[in-house]
Order: C-alpha cells, then structure tokens, then sequence
C-alpha cells in the first residue's frame, strides 16, 4: 500500500523501532531470570548443621551467614562478641564447637555438607559473608552477593544502615 507521494504506510522505521522495543524487552527479562538464578538457595532440611550436638533449626526469617575458619585467630571471638540487628550464622571450615551468644550461632556439619557448601555459593576465601532470607519452611534463598569478610567494625556499621 502506498500513499500518494510514494510514501509506504507502513514504514520501515516503525518497523525497526517495533523490533528493538521488543529486543529490548526481551533483554530485560533475560538478564532479571539470570539474575535471579544467579543466587542460590539452601534448605536446612536437607543440609544438617549441629550447634554443638543439636540439629539447627532456622527461626528467623533473615540471617547474616559468616563462613570462616576457626584456626584464623580470634575470629570466633570477634564473631561471638558482634552485636547486629539481624542474627548471625556462624559456619566453621573446621567444625570446632563453639558457644553460641546472644545474637551468633555457630554451626557445624560434616565433609560433604561442608564441601556441598562451599561449592554450592562458590565461596573461595574465609572468613565470607552473605544475607539469606526465608523462602518458605526451611528453605532460604541468598539474598546478597558473597564477599570476603575484611573488618567486623565495618559489617557493624554497615548492617545498621539496612
């Protein structure tokens, strides 16, 4: 169909601009499911942790997760001793029992759920942090990226800004 004047009705530039509106959707989209599938989850139901010889059952519905290695000085005291408006899960490469405080509860688990662990959030240095949050039930999904642990005054800091 052409209009008087050679002009098309339907024109090409309508036509480009149609496919990169939904190109650019479609883009969207993909990068919020990749996003999304980025983080994992983890269910305590499946994944047993013991503070000290009792199974943990998760009560919160936010946790602060610290993996770290008990043989790095005074990292469990410095934990132990954190105050944060959002409790602590305190996971120990090394499966030392340690006395949970008001607001850390240190966890343990055995080789495969350790290693299941560290491959599952890709965790490559200690002591790492990230936030999880409840799902449903016992199911927790990650809700942060996970970082090394650098300075406990500074996680303080910055735990209060939530």
């Amino acid at each position: 169909m052409v209009k008087k004047g050679g002009k098309s009705l339907f024109s090409l530039s309508t036509l480009l601009a149609s496919f990169f509106g939904a190109a650019m959707i479609a883009a969207a989209f993909a990068y919020f499911n990749y996003k999304f599938s980025e983080y994992k989850f983890i269910d305590f139901k499946e994944w047993v942790y013991y503070e000290k010889s009792d199974i943990f059952q998760p009560k919160s519905d936010k946790y602060i997760v610290v993996f770290y290695s008990s043989k790095e000085k005074d990292t469990a005291k410095l934990l132990a001793q954190t105050r944060l408006n959002i409790p602590i899960l305190a996971i120990d490469y090394y499966n030392e029992v340690q006395q949970n405080s008001e607001d850390v509860t240190f966890l343990r688990s055995g080789t495969k759920n350790s290693l299941s662990f560290i491959q599952r959030f890709n965790i490559y240095e200690s002591p790492s942090i990230f936030f999880i949050k409840k799902v449903k039930d016992s199911l927790y999904k990650q809700d942060s990226m996970i970082r090394k642990l650098d300075n406990l005054d500074e996680l303080s800091k910055e735990i209060e800004t939530l």
